[in-house]
Order: C-alpha cells, then structure tokens, then sequence
C-alpha cells in the first residue's frame, strides 16, 4: 500500500485495554478525523493489571472495559472488540489466532496495526510483556495467512466470514522503525484518551510523559510530536 492509496478501514490489534493508547492512539485519532472507520480488537479481559488488594479480577475487567471504550469513543474508533482472553497468561495459541482471523474478516481493515512479537534485550520490558508478544505473534499469522486463505478455519465461513486480504501492517513496539506518523495534530486527543484509563494511569502526569515521549520518537523527522512503527506489505 503506498502513501496516496487511500484507507478507508483501519484496525488495531493488542492485548490489554490502554496499549492501543499507548502505541497508537496519535496516529488513530488522525485516521478517524480523516473519516476512517477503525476497529479495536483487545485480546485480554485486563483482569490482572491492579496492585489495589480489594480489587477482583472481574471487578477489574468491567471498569477496564469501560475505560477502553471511552477511550476509544474520544479517539473517533467506530467498533471495540473484546475477545475476552484471560490477562497476563495469553498464549500465541490457534483459539487466539482464529477469534483474531474472525474479526478481521468481519471489519475488512486495509491496514492494521499490530504488537511487536519479537523480545529484544534491547528494548524496554514495558513493550515486551508476554501478553504483547503472544498477541503480535497471533496477530501477524491471523493477517498472513489465515485471514486470506480460505481453506483455514472453514468453520468461519459458514459463519459467513469470506477470507479478506490486508495490505499493510503497521508494528509497534519495534527496535526499528522506519515509518513514521506525525501526530503534532493529534498529541493532546491521545493525552485525553489515556487518561480515560484511570485504573492504569491513576495520578501519573500522563500530559507530561506522553508529549515528551512523542518528541523523542520525532527527532529527525521533521515533526513536532510522532509515533514509529515498522511497516510491513503484504
């Protein structure tokens, strides 16, 4: 996909409520002002992410959830998928890779933003809790091959899911990024669409943190505030 061929469905893959914030939500504030139809789908239930002692991991889920999709309802999404995998022990398994394949052949995404799936040393461990890389690993073999051939999984097509072909992926996460998204327009959407998840982000000085981030990451680019990704044609 070159950069004048135009979107017109767009779909982020990740594995908690808040990491489609934190790798993207720049760049899909942009797409949705531009009259794109984005997709969210959250492989996990967010059940484990609280130190709080009082709180229970369905008690956890419910507020997370909530968060998620008025997160996403600040960013412009259209539809928020919730797979509903269990938190912090997500698997890079078939069942994840199908309930993926399923979604992107119901939304039909030109392009769609996935989880680094590779560990690197590196990197910071923040991109790299295993839930992210089961869920990068998951998402890039539902896009290539599953989503396209038709002989996989053909129990989804007599749920009337047709194959669908993506192509572009755009991967967060990366130690190498050669595709860049300038979000100078859009830096404060994703500053109020974080703060929405409350239960992660609490009292930490989320306007701070995440502009400064962003100018890092634009450094050489030519851009005030930006997101990296590495960008893969299919």
């Amino acid at each position: 996909m070159t950069e004048e061929k135009k979107i017109e469905r767009a779909m982020v893959i990740f594995a908690h409520p808040d990491d489609g914030e934190f790798g993207s939500a720049g760049t899909v504030a942009k797409w949705a002002s531009d009259g794109v139809e984005v997709t969210y789908v959250v492989a996990t239930d967010g059940s484990k992410g609280s130190s709080d002692p009082d709180m229970s991991p369905a008690r956890l889920s419910e507020l997370r959830y909530a968060e998620q999709r008025r997160a996403a309802e600040i960013l412009g999404v259209s539809h928020v998928e919730f797979l509903g995998f269990e938190d912090g022990v997500l698997q890079e398994t078939i069942e994840l890779r199908k309930a993926i394949t399923a979604a992107i052949r119901r939304y039909r995404p030109d392009v769609c933003i996935v989880q680094n799936p590779i560990r690197s040393f590196e990197l910071s461990t923040f991109v790299q809790h295993p839930d992210h890389l089961a869920c990068g690993g998951a998402a890039l073999a539902a896009l290539y091959p599953c989503a396209r051939d038709r002989l996989t999984f053909p129990e989804l097509l007599r749920e009337g899911l047709e194959p669908h072909a993506v192509g572009e992926v755009l991967v967060v996460g990366t130690g190498e990024p050669d595709h860049y998204v300038d979000i100078s327009s859009t830096i404060e959407i994703k500053v109020r669409a974080l703060k929405a998840h409350d239960s992660q982000v609490g009292q930490r000085p989320v306007e701070e943190f995440v502009p400064e981030r962003a100018k890092r990451v634009a450094e050489g680019q030519n851009m005030e505030y930006a997101e990296a990704f590495r960008r893969l044609t299919i």
